[in-house]
């Protein structure tokens, strides 16, 4: 006979079979996580292109050396060679040595000077004919390798601004060289004018070495294309109004520079950057002026500032009316709504018609403010309705002439608006032909 389970007895085995399920489950979870893979004698390929290669130009170079010495001076045949060996050498990886080869026979030291220790070849840019056309043919050898392996571009022009650093290291034919491949380059768009900022390096514009370059490049460049093509390219990247700085600060002037470069065969050149000076020193003028304006400088001090700049910088008053009367007209924050604008444009130009008026006391430069004002309101549609206002209000200031506005109304007038404007004009310039009728015959009567 079964003896009889006791109520503690049960609770006693209840509470061990919990524990004993819990220390299974727990023990079972740590066996998975402690558990990893095993390998018996697998072995895992790693691949070619996630090992880290060592930086070893010398096979490379010797390769290309090699090719370049059977090629010898035939560019055509150099060109081949070189794009057939794009797709078995790293181009991508070692684009400097391969530029360094094709311009000085080897890899360069620094400072200019080739490598002792590395394979040379005699057949490369520095050792070819100092002329225009061989320069041409190497210039199309570089062309063609950039254009069929494109991702060579950047390191093509950081290779010729390292060059152009390089310039004292060199001889004077292979920077002759170097100079008319580069103005070909330049000509053709193979490479942006932002390497020429590696020319005012300060070591190579004191021995005046950054200047007779200039001259070799800049000849090339123009024999190539025009100076247009020269304005353009400086233009696009900031270098317009840098030319200067080719020359040490104490020879930093538009006259050196023009008779240097005048004196080389480049008048053109100098014509450019005397312009260049000149745009630059208006820009600076208007920016004063404006400040003046805004500063509430008087009226009389500012004509005696403007006419004071106008002898320095030999600006004609032609000119110089122009760039009053953008100063006059960017120095206020104007009205968006047409309506108010005119209201608001009369009450300024107002305050500000003797400073007008200062500037414009010869017929030519009545014709050139009208035709400003005209181009004014034209690009500033809310002006639209103001243009005979305006004229109105200057005529009574006695700015303008009945001469000038009648001569812009015949004849002097520009295209924009013309129609628009025109006819805004038209009674009022009825208005003074009337009046200068009836002036003629009191005259007459008079007599």
């Amino acid at each position: 006979m079964r003896r009889p389970v006791k109520r503690g007895d049960r609770n006693r085995a209840a509470e061990a079979r919990r524990l004993l399920s819990a220390f299974i489950s727990v023990s079972f979870m740590n066996n998975q996580k402690q558990q990893k893979p095993t390998l018996t004698g697998q072995r895992f390929k790693t691949r070619k292109r996630d090992e880290k290669e060592r930086f070893d130009p010398s096979q490379f170079q010797e390769s290309i050396v090699q090719g370049l010495n059977q090629t010898g001076t035939d560019l055509d045949a150099v060109a081949k060679f070189l794009d057939a060996s794009g797709a078995k050498l790293d181009y991508r990886r070692y684009a400097e040595t391969l530029f360094d080869i094709l311009v000085a026979g080897g890899m360069l030291a620094p400072g200019g000077t080739l490598s002792d220790d590395m394979t040379r070849t005699e057949y490369c840019l520095f050792t070819a004919n100092e002329d225009l056309e061989t320069m041409q043919a190497y210039a199309q050898v570089f062309n063609k390798l950039i254009r069929r392996y494109k991702y060579l571009e950047k390191g093509f022009e950081e290779e010729i601004k390292k060059l152009l650093l390089f310039l004292k290291g060199f001889t004077e034919s292979e920077r002759n060289k170097l100079a008319m491949l580069t103005g070909i380059l330049l000509a053709n768009g193979n490479i942006s004018a932002s390497i020429l900022s590696s020319l005012f390096n300060e070591n190579l514009v004191k021995e005046g070495v950054s200047a007779a370059f200039a001259v070799k490049l800049f000849k090339s460049w123009i024999n190539e294309k025009d100076i247009n093509s020269v304005a353009a390219s400086l233009r696009k990247v900031g270098m317009d109004n840098r030319l200067m700085e080719l020359f040490p600060a104490n020879k930093r002037s538009c006259e050196h520079f023009s008779k240097y470069f005048t004196d080389a065969g480049l008048k053109e050149l100098s014509d450019f950057a005397r312009n260049q000076q000149s745009i630059g020193a208006r820009k600076e003028l208007q920016k004063e002026l404006q400040e003046q304006m805004s500063r509430g400088e008087t009226l009389k001090d500012i004509i005696a500032y403007v006419r004071e700049e106008m002898k320095k910088t030999n600006i004609s008053e032609q000119t110089m009316i122009g760039i009053v009367w953008t100063s006059v007209m960017s120095s206020v924050e104007w009205n968006k709504k047409e309506e108010l604008v005119t209201e608001q444009a009369i009450k300024h130009l107002k305050q500000y018609s003797p400073l007008l008026k200062a500037f414009t006391s010869q017929g030519l430069s009545e014709l050139t403010l009208l035709l400003k004002i005209q181009e004014y309101c034209y690009d500033n549609i809310h002006f639209m309705k103001a243009f005979q206002k305006i004229v109105v209000l200057l005529y009574k200031a006695d700015v303008l002439s009945e001469e000038a506005i009648l001569k812009w109304y015949t004849e002097g007038h520009l295209a924009k608006g013309k129609s628009v404007f025109l006819e805004q004009m038209k009674k009022f310039v009825e208005w003074l032909k009337n009046a200068e009728e009836e002036s003629e015959s009191e005259e007459e009567e008079g007599d």
